[in-house]
């Protein structure tokens, strides 16, 4: 096997429909293991379990982690009421991800959060979310383009030194920041846009936007470069 070996978080479908199958099934876009590809990992998908404390034992075996995207997250997970706005609950998946988040950050496993997966970081490190944004999606499963600002001497900024146009889909962000969690690059609205946990010799890092919808491999890059080192 050649490059790191990537985990990427998938989420089961109840109803998926596929040629003359109509079945449960476990699910990701192709293009988050076709991004990990181009940066040069090896892509291993990762379903749900039942058990979240597997989450270790599959944790140790990968040289990093991706935390896909998806629906909301459970406001009762940071102590939240519900907004309206907020999508229905998803609470297997929420346990799954948070455990392989807790699982990568005690063993040192590079990780990198897209959109939902920021927004799993920040809660699993004590933080909050605002759950609703407006002007960060398209039409309904349309990407809309905006720009973002790194901040300085970040990580990020070592990455992406100048703002750049990013795709972006959602409508929930950070609001308080998790301990330990720096925010490293901001919207135009003062959205926060990344953010990363600094002063240790690990890589993670949480976007809020969607590097598998761009051709830009930067951000991944830096995952698969962290992962081989």
């Amino acid at each position: 096997m050649s490059g790191p070996l990537i985990g990427i978080s998938t989420y089961l479908e109840d109803d998926a429909r596929w040629g003359v199958w109509r079945q449960p099934a476990a699910l990701l876009p192709a293009a988050y293991h076709r991004l990990v590809q181009r940066a040069g990992g090896v892509a291993a998908l990762l379903p749900p379990d039942d058990a979240p404390a597997v989450a270790t034992s599959l944790v140790a075996r990968l040289d990093g982690l991706v935390i896909a995207g998806g629906p909301d997250v459970d406001p009762a997970r940071y102590g939240a009421e519900r907004d309206p706005r907020t999508g229905p609950p998803a609470p297997e998946r929420d346990a799954w991800e948070l455990a392989l988040i807790e699982a990568a950050l005690a063993g040192g496993l590079p990780l990198l959060g897209v959109c939902r997966g920021m927004q799993l970081l920040n809660v699993a490190l004590g933080g909050t979310l605002r759950q609703h944004v407006d002007g960060h999606a398209g039409a309904p499963g349309v990407f809309t383009e905006h720009k973002v600002t790194p901040v300085p001497g970040t990580a990020l900024a070592q990455v992406h030194p100048a703002p750049v146009s990013v795709p972006a889909y959602h409508h929930q962000t950070v609001d308080d920041l998790g301990d330990s969690l720096i925010p490293s690059a901001f919207a135009e609205d003062g959205t926060v846009e990344a953010i990363e946990r600094p002063g240790d010799d690990g890589f993670v890092l949480a976007i809020q936007w969607h590097p598998e919808a761009a051709t830009d491999t930067s951000v991944i890059r830096a995952l698969t470069r962290a992962a081989t080192g």
